[in-house]
């Protein structure tokens, strides 16, 4: 039942947008990358690969290639795939084995993601067709990993959590303002798998929260999780 749950989560949060006249949803299942109609018809798989999130316009769908290198040990990269002509671009050049969670920049030119660097988990910025990396913020050994990043609709700054904050960071990785998540949520908290999306006009944040409550769900394992909706005024 959570599983289910969750996944469902992972359909809302992917990026529904237009293209050819429609709109899709890009989920993922048994490590592919689909698109299909909001309905859920008219599937389609576009590549192997996990989180899927559609560019902006449409075009485009970032996410993220797994390969078994042993029987404990994988590579994951960026990758991203033009929905037309199916051609798919891995971004190599980045200096990490393990890169996660694309998501695109509202004007569908930049890619921000998490990567594994030197055992810290960084926060990157790619250019939509593999150039221009650079670090957007260093992981810190005595710091908390900064998971579930997303472009603000600005597009000049991200949001971010450490499963105690949630963050909105300038582009050069200064702090524009910390929210307590126990203080939006009253016994919720955040995984390093929450997901954090944005409203389409950038006043509201969706939380993927894990609620510490007792739940009378049968065969429930784990904390509740639940969707909220945070007003950033």
């Amino acid at each position: 039942m959570k599983g289910i749950i969750l996944l469902a989560f992972s359909l809302a949060a992917s990026s529904a947008t237009a293209f050819s006249g429609e709109r899709y949803i890009a989920f993922e299942r048994n490590d592919a990358v689909y698109i299909a109609n909001l309905d859920g018809t008219r599937e389609k798989k576009i590549a192997d690969g996990i989180f899927p999130a559609i560019s902006p316009d449409g075009t485009r769908v970032a996410f993220n290639t797994v390969e078994k290198t042993s029987d404990t040990t994988y590579v994951r990269h960026i990758a991203v795939t033009d929905v037309g002509s199916g051609k798919t671009t891995v971004f190599k050049d980045v200096p990490s084995d393990n890169s996660y969670y694309p998501t695109w920049s509202p004007d569908g030119k930049r890619i921000l993601f998490t990567l594994r660097e030197n055992e810290l988990w960084d926060l990157g910025i790619i250019n939509a067709d593999g150039t221009g990396f650079h670090v957007l913020r260093k992981g810190d050994p005595n710091e908390v990993t900064r998971y579930s990043p997303i472009w603000a609709h600005d597009g000049q700054s991200v949001f971010c959590q450490d499963m105690t904050n949630i963050y909105r960071l300038n582009l050069d990785g200064g702090m524009l303002a910390q929210w307590k998540i126990h203080k939006i949520v009253s016994n919720g908290d955040m995984s390093g798998d929450g997901r954090i999306d944005v409203s389409p006009d950038g006043k509201h944040v969706l939380l993927g929260i894990d609620m510490n409550e007792e739940t009378k769900r049968k065969d429930w394992d784990g904390p509740l999780p639940a969707l909220w909706s945070f007003d950033l005024d």
